[in-house]
Formats: C-alpha cells, sequence, structure tokens
C-alpha cells in the first residue's frame, strides 16, 4: 500500500473538500489519521479521492467520499 503523509489543509486542498469534512472521514473511519494533537495528525493522500478540474468549462468533480467500514454509521 502507498502511503504519502499530508497535513489537513493539503488533504482539504486534494480532495476540494473542507477539513472539517477530513476530519470527520477520520473519525468516521473511511480514513486513517496519523499522528495526534494540534498542528501534527497527518493523513494518507492515497486515501482521499482527488478533486478534478475540466480545463475548458472549469467543473469541479470531487468524486465518491471513501466508503464506511463494514458495521459503521455516518455522523
Amino acid at each position: 500500500m502507498n502511503v504519502a503523509l499530508v497535513d489537513e489543509e493539503a488533504a482539504a486542498h486534494y480532495s476540494g473538500r473542507p477539513g472539517v469534512t477530513i476530519r470527520r472521514w477520520a473519525h468516521e473511519g473511511r480514513i486513517k489519521r496519523y499522528g495526534s494533537g494540534r498542528g501534527n495528525v497527518r493523513y494518507n493522500v492515497f486515501e482521499l479521492p482527488r478533486k478534478t478540474v475540466d480545463p475548458w468549462t472549469g467543473e469541479v468533480d470531487l468524486g465518491e467520499p471513501p466508503p464506511l467500514p463494514t458495521g459503521a454509521r455516518a455522523a
């Protein structure tokens, strides 16, 4: 499995979603959180959906969110 750890700001930019969504996904178990404490948490960019932008229209596609683990419920 590939691992490339990024901070919350980079994870939010990569996925096109706000930081609160990245934190919620980690809380729900959709993605793994590495480290602890303010400013020390990192996320594996390979677990995140990539935001794509059409260069001609500017249309943004955020992709599907990571799946919930079996038996888990969304917040």
